[in-house]
């Protein structure tokens, strides 16, 4: 039943939207997405800036959470084939990947670092990169490359470890303030140095 309602998305996306324009447009989507690299620089830039910091060690965080858990864990786990191996008449159009289809790694990487943006950044940075991993996720399906329940999936991993890396890294945080609480620097009164004036 999974595999039939997998089955009919993709080939309706390929028999009715794939065109030579949404091609180029989804290759280089997609593309956006590999290896967490977009992701990793734009998180990395974030670490320079002091009021961005944290968003960015969060995300980075999240980003390694979901290579654990999505990519050496669940893939292999599952070890689900790739669509394009089994659906009649379904075409993939980019490099044909040689690991398992189930989660969609690239979703789980763009959901986990965008929850974190979403909840640590203002919504004029957070809002247009949560678009940007919901693009690359729909780019996966374009391209015939992932199951919409692996992009689902990997949706669902992607913003739980996003979520999981905020907690984690607050209460880090938190307990090392704890044990290492600021210094409030107390300005001594310096004496006033009183000078005896002799007449003369």
């Amino acid at each position: 039943m999974i595999l039939n309602f997998d089955a009919t998305i993709l080939l309706w996306i390929q028999d009715t939207l794939r065109n030579p324009v949404c091609d180029v447009i989804f290759k280089f989507i997609t593309h956006l997405g590999d290896n967490g690299y977009f992701w990793i620089g734009l998180s990395l830039l974030l670490c320079v800036f002091k009021k961005t910091r944290k968003a960015g060690i969060f995300a980075l965080v999240a980003l390694l959470f979901s290579v654990i858990v999505n990519n050496a864990l669940l893939k292999n786990i599952i070890g689900r084939i790739r669509p394009y191996e089994i659906i009649a008449g379904l075409e993939c159009i980019i490099k044909h990947a040689h690991d398992a289809s189930f989660p969609s790694g690239h979703t789980g990487s763009s959901f986990a670092a965008a929850t974190v943006y979403l909840m640590k950044l203002p919504k004029k940075i957070s809002i247009p990169t949560f678009i940007v991993a919901i693009l690359i996720s729909l780019s996966r399906l374009y391209v015939g490359i992932h199951y919409p329940t692996d992009v689902i999936a990997g949706a669902i991993t992607g913003a739980a470890l996003g979520v999981l890396a905020c907690l984690l890294g607050e209460f880090v945080i938190k307990k090392w303030l704890e044990k290492h609480p600021k210094k409030v620097k107390v300005e001594e009164k310096q004496p006033e140095n009183t000078i005896d004036r002799k007449d003369l």
